[in-house]
């Protein structure tokens, strides 16, 4: 019997909430659509998961089995996913590294050099992710290592060095009236659209409206985009306006688009990240003694 694990997931995260409207809401479908999504897994099972009622969904004892198995079964079928994608870039020598906009920021090409000098034979591969992916594949295994803003969805489960700190800014239209001044209280900016990265990101998209930072003042979203030339053009256009790092203003110039200093918001930070079974894969760590010899030497001024 071939079952989609997608279903699976989905069954799982009603099992864990209890709800389908609580289970929608935290995988970012409607509910209709999940409904339908369990009920075919039913069909495909040929029985009763849930039993449902106005108090929620109650497993049923075979939806009891499931619930226990499951987690297994999906966890078996993730990591033979990683280690057959893992074992082709062995083959073929290339390290794969996932990233978000502008990585490492100035030092991106110096960690690359510094691992080409350690591991000439070896290419790296680096694969850049939309806003919509903020793990950068790392979590489906499409990479070996990736360098990401933190926090990340998953994060928790990953391995983690801090490789640099920045400063949150603001992005605005050119004609913004705040434009015109040299730095912004983050207070003055609660009332404004902002330009957001897809719902489905979580608490990355919470982290970029500084959801926690606000006084329990809702943040208002004017957009949702997923690239970086998308985010750009919407705040040109007067969409919105959004946080970003203080390096945006240096890699993401755009006629139209302003950048000014925040106060009173916590700074970005950007980290490599990678599975904890590279801890014993030497060409991931040497990436990592790279990553951070270069950001520490870039701090230094060297």
């Amino acid at each position: 019997m071939d079952v989609d694990t997608r279903l699976v997931r989905s069954f799982l995260a009603v099992a864990d909430e209890g709800s389908l409207t609580r289970a929608a809401e935290r995988l970012f479908v409607s509910q209709p659509a999940l409904t339908k999504q369990i009920k075919r897994l039913e069909d495909q099972l040929g029985v009763r998961l849930f039993t449902r009622s106005r108090a929620g969904m109650s497993l049923t004892e075979a939806g009891q089995v499931l619930a226990e198995q499951a987690p297994a079964l999906l966890a078996a079928c993730d990591r033979a996913l990683r280690e057959t994608r893992s074992a082709a870039s062995r083959a073929a020598r290339v390290l794969r590294i996932g990233f978000l906009a502008s990585a490492a920021n100035e030092a991106t090409q110096d960690i690359i050099a510094r691992f080409g000098r350690l591991h000439p034979e070896w290419r790296v591969n680096m694969r850049q992710a939309t806003w919509s992916e903020p793990a950068a594949g790392l979590a489906e295994g499409k990479v070996d290592a990736a360098l990401l803003r933190l926090p990340f969805p998953g994060q928790e489960t990953f391995r983690v060095e801090v490789l640099l700190t920045e400063p949150r800014w603001v992005a605005l239209p050119a004609t913004h009236p705040l434009a015109a001044r040299d730095r912004i209280p983050f207070r003055d900016l609660w009332d404004e659209p902002f330009v957001a990265a897809p719902p489905e990101t979580g608490r990355w998209r919470d982290y970029w409206l500084a959801a926690d930072e606000r006084g329990g003042h809702p943040p208002r979203i004017g957009v949702s985009v997923e690239h970086p030339d998308d985010w750009l053009q919407a705040i040109a256009n007067g969409y919105g306006v959004a946080l970003a790092p203080e390096s945006a203003a240096r890699f993401y110039a755009r006629p139209g688009v302003v950048y000014r200093p925040v106060t009173g918001v916590s700074p970005s930070r950007v980290g490599i990240a990678w599975p904890p079974a590279a801890d014993a894969n030497p060409i991931v760590q040497d990436f990592v003694r790279c990553c951070l010899e270069a950001t520490e030497a870039a701090a230094r001024g060297e």
